[in-house]
């Protein structure tokens, strides 16, 4: 079952800052210049302590220290700078246990269109892949494992949420929090605000993000119970989920207590007793958002291949030709990918531009050996065929050697091969995305997809509550 927690925030007084002032977007998706500028801003931003600057003379994290060395990194800055804002009420820890309504209103990139997307804000269990509870989309990157655990023993803090998508098509969590609309068994999930939020913060890109805070305990029993029974995909923040099971299981044989969910029994003796985790480190801070309800968005992740010794564009397009129908295009212009039917790849060199459409007969026989579900997507036979088997370019080199640069932007893509640039780009591929339908497939039969399959807009707001461990 998925177990879900209320729980007492941390969050920013909103007397003694500008929201927008110290809220970032996700951790990796923080450029040099992002951070620069999230530092400038505030002196109580949160990047100081999510993605803090290094130093000379840093070290290695404690852990790794001959005994009696004392550890100074970002990791420590980190944790002695969160100290310092709850000692000085920058940060505040609620009253009561509450859980969180959670929207974000935007612009669909490119475009005109305008979405809301809803949920809703949790502790939630955490789960082994394994007990079938939890499920990733995905594989992740080992080092930002690593540095993501340093950073969560130093400060005891999950600072950012792990974005989690589960399907209700009654859509019970929203017309809780939110409200409904309807008659009877039609009630649906409203776009209208039965109260004004708590808090409305408008990022950098325009997005605006808004908060309720719902503390009655009857109220939060229901959404928790509703949630019982679902499945939940990791949407983004694989590392920080899988780094912070490590840390349960951990913290579990440190404490002798059990990770798994022991039934507490005060629970069915009041409707207003509130579930609690077994102990702080067997959850962590999570946004729910429900797969049937309107407002999600995945744009395609594109991939910018550098470093290849000797790279040929002809001698790449004929080795591609017996998977891929080869047409030549005049620009860049993505309009004849998003028209093409099937999968399809428009490939960018400093030679020209082609479109590449798969030849399936040819395709399903190349990936004979990976499950139907991900040798459908356009990104398993980007990887599999064009990335590995004719660039040379395996799962294990690209992790290993970082060669391939993965970017939203079709024409940052574009710009870095044209410009000889970005450690001498070779080659970029920009794809369409990977819809909604076969993320859950995939996800829910046990498979992964190639690292950075997905790309989630807008991103969760980081700094809009923290969960401290202590």
């Amino acid at each position: 079952m998925a177990r879900l927690y209320p729980f007492r925030a941390l969050r920013y007084d909103t007397s003694r800052v500008q929201m927008e002032d110290v809220v970032t977007q996700p951790y990796d998706k923080i450029t040099p210049e992002m951070q620069q500028r999230y530092y400038e801003r505030s002196p109580y931003n949160l990047i100081r302590i999510i993605l803090g600057k290094p130093e000379p003379g840093d070290t290695e994290p404690q852990e790794f220290l001959p005994p009696g060395e004392q550890a100074h990194n970002v990791y420590t800055r980190a944790a002695e700078t969160l100290k310092q804002w709850r000692a000085e009420a920058i940060l505040a820890e609620e009253a009561e246990p509450a859980l969180y309504g959670y929207s974000q209103t935007y612009v669909v990139p490119h475009s005109t269109e305008v979405r809301e997307r809803r949920g809703f804000i949790a502790l939630g269990h955490l789960y082994d892949y394994a007990d079938k509870v939890v499920y990733r989309h995905e594989q992740t990157f080992p080092k930002h494992k690593s540095d993501r655990m340093a950073l969560f023993k130093a400060t005891r803090a999950y600072c950012e949420q792990v974005y989690m998508l589960y399907s209700d098509p009654g859509f019970t969590a929203e017309k809780l929090i939110f409200g409904v609309k309807g008659q009877g068994g039609g009630a649906s999930f409203d776009g209208r605000d039965t109260r004004p939020a708590d808090l409305a913060v408008t990022d950098e890109y325009g997005v605006v993000h808004r908060v309720w805070k719902v503390t009655d305990p009857g109220l939060i029993n229901l959404i928790v119970t509703a949630m019982a029974d679902k499945k939940l995909i990791i949407a983004d923040g694989h590392h920080r989920y899988e780094t912070s099971v490590a840390y349960a299981k951990e913290r579990s044989a440190q404490l002798r207590l059990p990770l798994g969910e022991p039934l507490d029994p005060d629970e069915k003796l009041s409707p207003s007793h509130l579930p609690v985790p077994p102990f702080p480190e067997a959850a962590m801070m999570m946004t729910f958002v429900n797969m049937e309800a309107p407002g999600i968005t995945i744009l395609p992740t594109h991939r910018v291949v550098f470093g290849l010794k000797d790279f040929n564009t002809g001698e790449f397009l004929a080795k591609a030709e017996p998977f891929f129908r080869v047409t030549p295009l005049a620009s860049a212009d993505l309009q004849p990918l998003t028209a093409s039917q099937g999968t399809a790849f428009l490939v960018v060199t400093r030679d020209g531009n082609y479109l590449l459409q798969a030849k399936p007969e040819a395709v399903r026989e190349a990936l004979a050996g990976i499950p139907t579900r991900q040798a459908q997507l356009d990104v398993v036979q980007l990887h599999s065929i064009l990335l590995d088997r004719i660039l040379g370019l395996s799962q294990e080199r690209i992790t290993q050697l970082g060669n391939v640069h993965f970017i939203r932007e079709a024409a940052e893509a574009v710009e870095m091969v044209r410009s000889g640039e970005a450690d001498e780009a070779d080659v970029a591929f920009l794809i369409k995305p990977v819809t909604l339908d076969q993320l859950r497939d995939v996800s829910l039969s046990g498979d992964v997809m190639p690292q950075k399959s997905t790309d989630f807009y807008p991103k969760l707001l980081s700094g809009l509550a923290i969960y401290a461990l202590d």
